[in-house]
């Protein structure tokens, strides 16, 4: 066992299911994941603490609450081809690729997303794809997917995302201005892309979504 498991464990505890999260493959993932090797070597002591952490090229890792309560917002059970846009250092990929079955994930920063394949290659992460790219477009050959989620900030919901969703399927995703937004969980109901059922999960923030259908860089 590493040095980090008791801090694993009690964030579990602490932060995640006492606040409500009940996915128990999560919790597992969540338990066994070492978030300290997606982390700054010099930040590892605070990789399991109750909020985000910068990361290379001024973008952050997520609290682990916020990592936790989007994933579960996807209600993933195992078979399911998941979209995410924004990389990072590529732990909230590696959650998603212990709970789906296929992870395709877009990362607009060069630097970012070789270092993400690395470590999640380590880690034996190998049904993962990495692309870098403007994330705001999607994925559109490899769609439809189950679930969507993004982990940047967008002024909106974009349309081309709603477009690659599976009917039924889900995108969470915060939404507003660029300094707080709302995390909104999106399922579409039909065909009709315009038929949504949207849901307030709470306020956070975010860096932005940079892109055509994000920000302006």
């Amino acid at each position: 066992m590493d040095r980090y498991v008791k801090q694993r464990l009690r964030m579990v505890d602490s932060q995640i299911r006492s606040r409500g999260i009940r996915d128990p493959r999560l919790l597992k993932a969540m338990e066994t994941m070492p978030r300290h090797l997606f982390v700054d070597e010099a930040l590892r002591d605070q990789a399991y603490n109750d909020n985000p952490l910068p990361i290379d090229e001024r973008q952050t890792i997520s609290q682990p609450y916020i990592v936790a309560l989007m994933t579960e917002a996807l209600e993933l059970g195992g078979n399911e081809k998941v979209l995410e846009l924004g990389t990072g250092s590529g732990y909230q990929t590696a959650i998603l690729a212990e709970l789906a079955e296929r992870v395709f994930s877009i990362e607009r920063i060069a630097s970012l997303a070789s270092g993400a394949r690395k470590l999640l290659d380590f880690l034996n992460y190998f049904n993962v794809a990495i692309r870098v790219g403007d994330g705001s477009y999607g994925w559109k050959e490899e769609s439809p997917f189950d679930a969507i989620i993004v982990t940047a900030g967008a002024p909106n919901i974009p349309k081309t995302l709603v477009g690659q969703l599976a009917v039924g399927g889900k995108v969470v995703i915060p939404v507003g201005g660029r300094h707080s937004q709302v995390l909104m969980k999106v399922t579409r109901l039909s065909e009709d892309v315009n038929d949504l059922k949207k849901e307030d999960l709470g306020g956070c923030r975010f860096v932005d979504l940079i892109g055509d259908h994000g920000w302006e860089y």
